[in-house]
């Protein structure tokens, strides 16, 4: 690992410390990644410097500063490479572009999971299944994120503290800007009115249930079961003066009862788990009056990659949100046929708004690090954080991963067009 004292160390010694063992390993892990479209990548450790791929397009500079790397990545594949970054075992110049390269050349990033990496994969998927999303087990893996503490969102959240994707109109618009408009869009596609209940499935900090109630009128009784989320919604719905129509509640969302106008739920379903899917979208049906409408925002994966994903744990379920998976839009639609009578009305794919969302994060985040260290994260949460933003912005920028708005109705609605009003931010 980078030290003085290996800063210290002439190349012969730095050299002598790869055995055998982390000779062959690098060998093959370089032997994987030879030929890759779309860029190249510079690979500099202590035995020299290694190009890979001569594509115009994306560079990439990695430098390995530790042999555990090649390990790392033999044992648990891109897992083990992610967390060799967290340990600082090796850096990189571009981790965006670098997970772009990756998105593009996936055949090879699928190779990584093979020899003594499915070995890895079958612990990871193990311990994976320990985080079911029972109610105890849905607490335990929402605190795991959620309940970090509000101080830290708040150093990369835009003042709405909405923790999911802006919709962006052009690349220039400011983060606050987008959000504005996501949530604006979101409450003229459910035609919010002031003789309207809204129930929110996933409270985030109170940001969707203080601009409907306030820019719409509407009573709002939303959800959440992260107490640190919870305490702070509560907070700002007071001092909106919106005591009066909010409802912050700390319950699990199977739980909730009542017959509500309309449904709204913000990339929420992702914390649920794949087996509580039908559950869920029965729950939003069961929650809706006869003429109700629903929006979903969720996070989606590629329909023909869902069910591989479903059976691999990757870096963001090991480290980020433990319990989480990513649907397909055929998963949604069609649990929502097999569970409940809730019609698709209205698809809108806000996927590339979401990459953008992602960088002003990683932006706002790196720009204000020493606030996270007075907030007592260490090193290595700050590399983890990193690579976190920065897996899922390649992932949005190359589309592997998406973003949509999902409007259902139940069958009494006839409402003719699901169109939103243009909004003024």
């Amino acid at each position: 690992m980078s030290s003085t004292a290996d800063s210290l160390a002439s190349p012969a010694q730095r050299a002598a410390r790869y055995g055998a063992l982390d000779r062959a390993l690098r060998q093959r892990l370089l032997a994987t990644l030879d030929g890759l479209a779309g860029g190249r990548v510079q690979v500099v450790d202590a035995l020299g410097t290694v190009n890979l791929g001569s594509d115009p397009g994306l560079a990439v500079r990695i430098e390995v500063l530790d042999p555990g790397f090649y390990r790392a990545a033999a044992a648990q594949g891109s897992v083990g490479a992610g967390e060799a970054y967290m340990d600082g075992l090796w850096r990189c110049d571009d981790l965006v572009a670098l997970v772009r390269l990756l998105v593009i050349n996936r055949d090879r990033l699928d190779a990584m999971e093979t020899g003594l990496a499915r070995v890895g994969g079958w612990l990871l998927r193990g311990w994976h299944a320990l985080r079911r999303n029972t109610r105890a087990g849905s607490r335990r893996n929402i605190a795991a994120h959620y309940d970090l503490g509000n101080p830290l969102f708040e150093l990369f959240l835009d003042e709405s503290m909405m923790y999911s994707s802006a919709i962006f109109a052009d690349e220039d618009e400011s983060l606050e800007q987008a959000q504005w408009r996501k949530l604006e869009r979101i409450c003229h596609k459910l035609d919010l009115k002031p003789s309207d209940h809204l129930v929110e499935i996933g409270t985030g900090w109170g940001g969707l249930a203080v601009h409907a109630a306030s820019r719409f009128g509407c009573r709002v009784t939303t959800t959440t079961i992260s107490r640190e989320q919870h305490a702070l919604a509560l907070e700002r719905v007071a001092a909106a003066g919106l005591s009066d129509r909010v409802t912050v509640l700390l319950n699990d969302y199977r739980d909730l009862q009542g017959e509500y106008d309309k449904l709204v739920s913000i990339e929420m379903v992702e914390a649920i788990g794949h087996q509580y899917l039908e559950t869920y979208l029965a729950k939003c049906a069961s929650l809706l009056k006869p003429d109700g409408l629903a929006l979903i925002q969720a996070i989606t994966i590629e329909d023909h990659r869902y069910q591989q994903a479903l059976g691999s744990v990757d870096f963001i379920k090991r480290f980020i949100f433990p319990g989480s998976f990513i649907p397909s839009v055929s998963a949604l639609t069609g649990a929502a046929a097999k569970a409940s009578d809730l019609r698709l009305v209205n698809l809108e794919d806000i996927g590339p708004s979401y990459a953008l969302t992602l960088r002003h994060w990683r932006l706002r985040f790196l720009d204000r690090l020493d606030e996270v260290r007075r907030q007592g994260y260490d090193e290595r949460f700050i590399r983890m954080w990193e690579f976190y933003l920065c897996y899922c912005e390649g992932g949005f920028i190359e589309r592997s991963i998406g973003d949509v708005h999902l409007l259902m109705a139940r069958p009494g609605n006839r409402r003719p067009q699901y169109l939103p009003a243009p909004e003024a931010a």
